[in-house]
């Protein structure tokens, strides 16, 4: 995958050297949604995610001057039985606080859509809380559509082992 450089800063696939900042940004996202205690994500764990012997998570960062990661996307592929062809997830997306409004996180949505558009993929979805309104209001700005008539449901916990049949 080829770097972008753009005038908020250069958007380069996740490196190795890049995790230890993931993780702390992953950590101030969480802070930032007002859940930091469910937030357990460890190095050795993103690690093993991005780089493992068969990845399924892959990541972008955005360094705002060269070496320091001022934001990052990380995403896994869905699929489209109706479009029959792969998509993009967005896991999460983040800037840090005083870099916000400096393009970053434009850029790296623009990485992602261009992604899409190279690989043949059929679209670029995730999700926001309904009370973050300066990223929805980021997002329509970008002709994002929210997908109002769809619930999210997680089967997590006790409930997830219950349906498992090992709870």
């Amino acid at each position: 995958m080829s770097d972008s450089v753009g005038p908020a800063g250069r958007i380069r696939a996740i490196e190795p050297g890049h995790v230890a900042d993931v993780v702390r940004l992953v950590h101030d996202l969480a802070l930032y949604e007002k859940l930091p205690e469910l937030c357990r994500l460890t190095d050795g764990q993103l690690h093993e995610a991005l780089f493992g012997p068969a990845p399924a998570l892959f990541g972008l960062v955005a360094e705002s001057e060269p070496g320091r990661v001022g934001g990052f996307a990380l995403y896994f592929l869905n699929f489209s039985t109706w479009e029959g062809v792969h998509g993009i997830y967005l896991e999460d997306l983040y800037v840090r606080p005083e870099l916000r409004g400096s393009g970053l996180g434009k850029s790296l949505l623009t990485r992602l859509a261009q992604i899409a558009v190279e690989r043949g993929y059929a679209r670029v979805e995730w999700s926001v809380l309904d009370w973050n309104t300066p990223s929805i209001d980021f997002y329509r700005s970008l002709g994002a559509t929210p997908m109002d008539e769809w619930t999210t449901f997680r089967l997590t916990g006790p409930a997830l082992r219950t349906v498992a049949g090992t709870g």
